[in-house]
């Protein structure tokens, strides 16, 4: 006997809630579970003060300061290395450093500054904006003599022979390469923790995770153990790690900041949905790295063009529309986006046009991971194996279990599931026409001075390794990673835990100077980044 249709669509409805209730429970069980063990083993360590005023100040501050010579770069490159020795024993992001070589190359940069002589244009402020500053990277960019893993215990000793592009656009501009932060491993997890280097820890709450990949980036940021850094983002790498730690970090349109020079690579269609970007504590910040960083393609994106917030669309949406397998978005996380969103339309004149979540978001994570199936050259068994072959999912689950496997457990997992979903071609077919539809959809939605305002994560940062019940989180982020389209993430305090809070901000794709225009702005409104 056939169901009507109405019956069908009954009991879909109940699945759904269903299934949305046990994620509500799991989340709820999980939170309880993962707290009582944290507190009874793994209490919180507390960070130790300040030994300097400058660490609290802005990239660009520095670099204003060293010019004028009110500050020394050497002075400068000291407290940061020192304030890394202080806290990396606590928080672990720093994985490698160049304190020697930074050492001597702020020599060089005093020695040229207090010469005496007008300086030569190669030398100005223009040409090197942020001449004798420190700053970091996340370990997947190659800086030359650093290592390059990425996290995979295969390529434990890899050292880079060269400087990624945006590594080399840095230099390029006066600034100095500190040390290199960790990472997920292979940089496809959210949460920093690989067999090489260990686990990296939230400097606002050492119980909870900062994020993945670029986690011990932001960690070390938000720590005031540099002043700002570069990550990359697939999935949300940038964002999320910026969110967790209650910094800034953007996601630029695609194909304008060189990816060249990262393990793993972005190859093909798939370098579209992979990008490299500024994170650091101050809005101010933002637009000079990422003038560095776009290299001779600065004048695509016009960031010198004003921006009128009084013109801006704004469109926002408090959830993905409930996709149960997602966790629900926490009460203080709406609360945040609702003011933000409140103060751009009464204090700025923004105009908002429409709070409803556009449908096809709630298939974010089927939509990026059919798209990362389709467009990558290398599976990501093959990176497991260093590109040396491929791993075998089912095998390495039960090494893991037998505690033989040279990786993490997110990471077999994750092996496991691309092999699975590998046999479902129609499927990824599907939602890879769904991709291209919703790109269109949000291009006209957001047209030259639409913002879409929306959570960069349902939930604060959870407890370390708490994500294997909630793996599907990313999907916020990694949506707009396949639709190529600008993110920022803006910091907007702390909640009743102690934890950060934000949202991101998305623009259509070109429009990043929107998006970092409500970065500066938010941050006047709310204060920004808050010293752990």
């Amino acid at each position: 006997m056939d169901i009507p249709p109405t019956s069908f669509g009954l009991v879909k409805t109940v699945f759904h809630y269903w299934l949305l209730l046990i994620r509500i429970v799991i989340d709820s069980l999980s939170d309880f579970l993962f707290g009582l063990y944290y507190s009874a083993f793994h209490p919180r360590i507390r960070l130790p003060a300040l030994r300097s005023t400058v660490l609290l100040e802005s990239a660009t501050f520095l670099a204003k300061k060293i010019r004028s010579r009110e500050l020394t770069s050497v002075d400068v490159v000291e407290e940061f290395i020192a304030r890394i020795t202080d806290i990396n024993p606590i928080i672990n992001a720093v994985v490698s450093d160049r304190f020697a070589e930074a050492r001597k190359e702020a020599r060089a940069v005093d020695s040229v500054l207090d010469s005496g002589q007008p300086l030569p244009d190669e030398y100005s402020e223009e040409n090197k904006p942020f001449f004798g500053v420190p700053f970091t990277n996340k370990e997947a960019i190659r800086v030359a003599g650093q290592p390059n893993t990425s996290g995979l215990y295969l390529r434990s000793g890899f050292l880079a022979k060269e400087d990624a592009d945006c590594v080399k656009l840095m230099r390029a501009a006066g600034a100095i390469p500190l040390a290199v932060t960790n990472v997920s491993e292979i940089c496809m997890w959210f949460e920093s923790s690989n067999k090489i280097y260990g686990q990296t820890r939230n400097p606002y709450n050492t119980e909870r995770m900062v994020g993945g990949s670029s986690g011990g980036e932001a960690a070390l940021l938000t720590a005031c153990g540099s002043p700002f850094g570069i990550g990359s983002d697939i999935g949300g790498s940038i964002r999320m790690p910026a969110f967790f730690n209650g910094i800034f970090g953007h996601k630029p349109t695609f194909g304008f900041v060189s990816n060249t020079g990262q393990f793993p690579d972005a190859t093909g269609n798939l370098s579209k949905f992979l990008t490299t970007g500024p994170m650091c504590r101050y809005a101010e910040d933002l637009i000079p790295m990422f003038k560095v960083l776009l290299g001779d393609k600065v004048s695509g994106l016009n960031l010198d063009a004003p921006v009128d917030l009084s013109k801006l669309k704004i469109h926002f949406a408090l959830d993905d529309g409930g996709f149960p397998l997602i966790s629900p978005v926490q009460k203080s996380i709406k609360k945040a986006l609702l003011q933000a969103v409140h103060h751009l339309e009464s204090k700025c004149g923004a105009e908002i046009v429409s709070f409803e979540p556009v449908k096809p978001l709630r298939y974010s994570f089927d939509i990026w991971s059919a798209m990362m199936s389709k467009e990558k050259c290398h599976s990501f068994t093959e990176d497991m194996a260093n590109r040396e072959g491929r791993v075998n999912p089912y095998l390495e689950v039960v090494k893991w279990f037998c505690g033989q496997s040279p990786h993490t457990f997110p990471a077999v997992l994750l092996g496991l599931v691309e092999t699975i979903s590998a046999k479902f071609p129609q499927r990824q077919a599907d939602f890879a026409v769904m991709s291209a539809e919703l790109e269109l959809r949000m291009t006209d939605l957001l047209g030259r001075d639409g913002i879409f305002v929306y959570p960069t994560h349902p939930r604060t940062a959870p407890y370390h390794h708490q994500p294997l019940v909630m793996p599907f989180n990313f999907a916020y982020t990694a949506i707009f990673n396949v639709l190529g389209l600008p993110s920022t993430h803006i910091p907007l305090g702390l909640d009743d835990q102690g934890l950060p809070l934000g949202v991101q901000v998305v623009s259509n794709h070109g429009n990043d100077r929107l998006t970092l225009a409500v970065a500066r702005e938010l941050e006047r409104a709310f204060g920004g980044w808050v010293c752990p």
